[in-house]
């Protein structure tokens, strides 16, 4: 049965759907410290924008503390900036070879706004999700059309893709729940 075979095929991908949507997730700030927080940050360094991952190390050794180590002592001020730039509102503490950034209580307004952040990644995680059961549909129509399959082996397929989606879809609502739940945290 070759349609087994695109169900399968179609699971790997809004399981991949959910998990960038979890990865996403992480980069928001919320009252922890958190290394993933730092993901989306792009340092100007060596002439060229690079991830702050791959000129630094980033850890988490307190709670309410994240470190920045320089690979490169002289790009420390490069990566302030680039820090000071970002909109994840931390403001780095430079002791000449690693920057120490505090994470500071989060205010309900901010709370709010970030909740409205993950609300709106995980509804793109959802139409991720529904245009890869689109896809599919599409793809067992055609075999329908080509006589691959019959008509209720098509049917059976859409129900199995579509029960399938509906199980994607409540794991990104799982997520944000989860999320929504940390954000609000105090």
């Amino acid at each position: 049965m070759s349609e087994l075979i695109d169900l399968s095929a179609a699971e790997k991908r809004m399981n991949g759907a959910v998990e960038a949507v979890k990865g996403q997730f992480a980069t928001v700030r919320t009252g922890r410290a958190n290394p993933a927080i730092l993901d989306r940050i792009e340092v100007e360094a060596y002439g060229s924008k690079m991830p702050l991952k791959s000129v630094a190390n980033v850890s988490a050794p307190e709670a309410r503390l994240l470190t920045v180590t320089p690979f490169d002592p002289n790009a420390l001020k490069d990566i302030e900036r680039a820090i000071r730039d970002s909109d994840v509102g931390l403001n780095p503490q430079n002791d000449g070879k690693i920057l120490r950034l505090p994470i500071p209580d989060l205010t309900e307004d901010r709370r709010r706004e970030l909740i409205k952040v993950v609300r709106s990644m995980a509804e793109e995680g959802r139409v991720s999700i529904r245009n890869i059961r689109r896809s599919e549909m599409s793809d067992l129509h055609e075999l329908r059309k080509e006589g691959e399959i019959s008509e209720d082996e098509e049917r059976r397929a859409e129900g199995e893709l579509n029960a399938l989606t509906a199980n994607y879809v409540k794991r990104v609502d799982s997520a944000l729940e989860e999320k929504e739940a940390e954000l609000l945290e105090v």
